[in-house]
C-alpha cells in the first residue's frame, strides 16, 4: 500500500510504501529469507514504484499481478505524543481486492502452494468477501498439505470489517489451517474481549495452532507451544517509542526468519523483540537499512 505519514516538526506529509504483510516480507528478506509476495497492484506509476521498492528490498515480485484499472490501497498514519498510531484507509479500489478475478491468478496460486511458509493476516482476509476468503483458506490448506507452515496475525482493524462478528467468523474459518498464530493482545481484547493473554493462547491452540505468540508491546510476549506451559519472554529495556507503526510486523518477520534459520522459539521471540525495539525508534513502518540491528 501507499503510506502517508506526517513529517516531524512540519505540516508536510511523507509518502512511502508499506502495509502489514509487505512489512513482514521486507523485514524477512532483510534477514536473509527467500521471500515472494503474492498480491495485485495496478498499471499506474505508483504501482510501478511500489514494485521497484519491493524488488530493491529483495522481495520476489513475480507473483505480484498487475490489474489493468485498479490502483494500490492508500493509508494515512497519525501518531500521538506517546508514539501510538491510528490509521485511516482508502482501499475500495485496491487492486488486491480483485486479485482472484485476474487471469494469472490460478498460476500464481499454484506457485504459492509450494511455499515452505505462507504468511497472512486479518487485513488480508478483510479485503475479500466470503468467497474470496474461502479461496485464501484453500491456499492455506494446500500449503499445509504439501508440508508447509501457515502463519496468521489477526491484525484486527475494525474499519476493515462490517462488524466485529464478521471478523470473528472469518478468523474462526481460517484458524484450523494455521500452524503458527502471532496475535497482538490489544487486538484480542478488542475483538474477543480477552481478559488475559492466556485466553488468547488457549483459543488459538483449541483452533489447531501448534505455536502461539501473544505480543504485548513493552510488556513482552507470551510464547506457547502445544504440550508445554506458556512462557513470558520480556522485552529488553528501551527508550520511549517514537512511532509504533510496523512494530508487530517487524517482530513477526524477525521471529519467523529466526525459526526458518533453525533458532529455538524462545530465541526467535528475542529476535523479534530486538527488531521491533529498533523499529519503534523511527518514523514509519520501514526503517533505514543502516538502522537494522545486527
Amino acid at each position: 500500500m501507499i503510506e502517508l505519514s506526517r513529517m516531524s516538526g512540519s505540516g508536510d506529509w511523507r509518502m512511502g510504501f508499506a502495509g502489514d504483510t509487505a512489512n513482514v516480507a521486507i523485514y524477512a528478506a532483510r534477514a536473509g529469507v527467500d521471500v515472494a509476495y503474492l498480491s495485485a497492484i495496478g498499471a499506474d506509476p505508483y504501482s510501478a514504484e511500489l514494485r521497484d521498492f519491493l524488488t530493491r528490498e529483495g522481495v520476489d515480485c513475480r507473483l505480484v499481478l498487475t490489474h489493468p484499472t485498479r490502483v494500490p490501497g492508500l493509508y494515512a498514519i497519525r501518531t500521538d505524543d506517546r508514539g501510538e498510531r491510528s490509521f485511516t484507509y482508502w482501499r475500495d479500489q485496491s487492486a488486491a481486492r480483485d486479485f482472484f478475478a485476474l487471469p494469472d491468478t490460478p498460476a500464481a496460486l499454484a506457485e504459492a502452494e509450494r511455499a515452505r511458509m505462507l504468511y497472512l493476516s486479518g487485513i488480508t482476509l478483510s479485503l475479500f468477501d466470503e468467497a474470496g476468503r474461502a479461496k485464501v483458506a484453500a491456499l492455506a490448506e494446500a500449503v499445509r498439505a504439501s508440508g508447509g507452515a501457515v502463519v496468521f496475525d489477526g491484525n484486527y482493524r475494525p474499519r476493515g470489517w462490517d462488524d466485529a462478528a464478521a471478523a470473528r467468523a472469518a478468523f474462526a474459518a481460517i484458524a484450523p489451517h494455521c500452524s503458527i498464530v502471532l496475535p497482538t493482545f490489544e487486538d484480542e481484547v478488542a475483538l474477543f474481549g480477552d481478559d488475559d493473554p492466556q485466553d488468547s493462547v488457549e483459543r488459538w491452540h483449541r483452533a489447531g495452532a501448534q505455536v502461539v505468540v501473544v505480543k504485548m508491546g513493552d510488556a513482552g510476549a507470551v510464547l506457547s507451544q502445544s504440550g508445554a506451559p506458556p512462557r513470558l519472554i520480556p522485552c529488553p529495556e528501551r527508550k520511549a517509542a517514537r512511532d509504533t507503526t510496523g512494530a508487530g510486523d517487524s517482530f513477526n518477520a524477525a521471529f519467523l526468519a529466526a525459526l526458518l534459520m533453525g533458532a529455538a522459539p524462545e530465541a526467535a521471540v528475542r529476535a523479534g523483540h530486538r527488531l521491533a525495539g529498533e523499529v519503534v525508534m523511527h518514523p514509519g513502518a520501514i526503517i533505514p537499512m543502516e538502522a537494522m540491528p545486527q
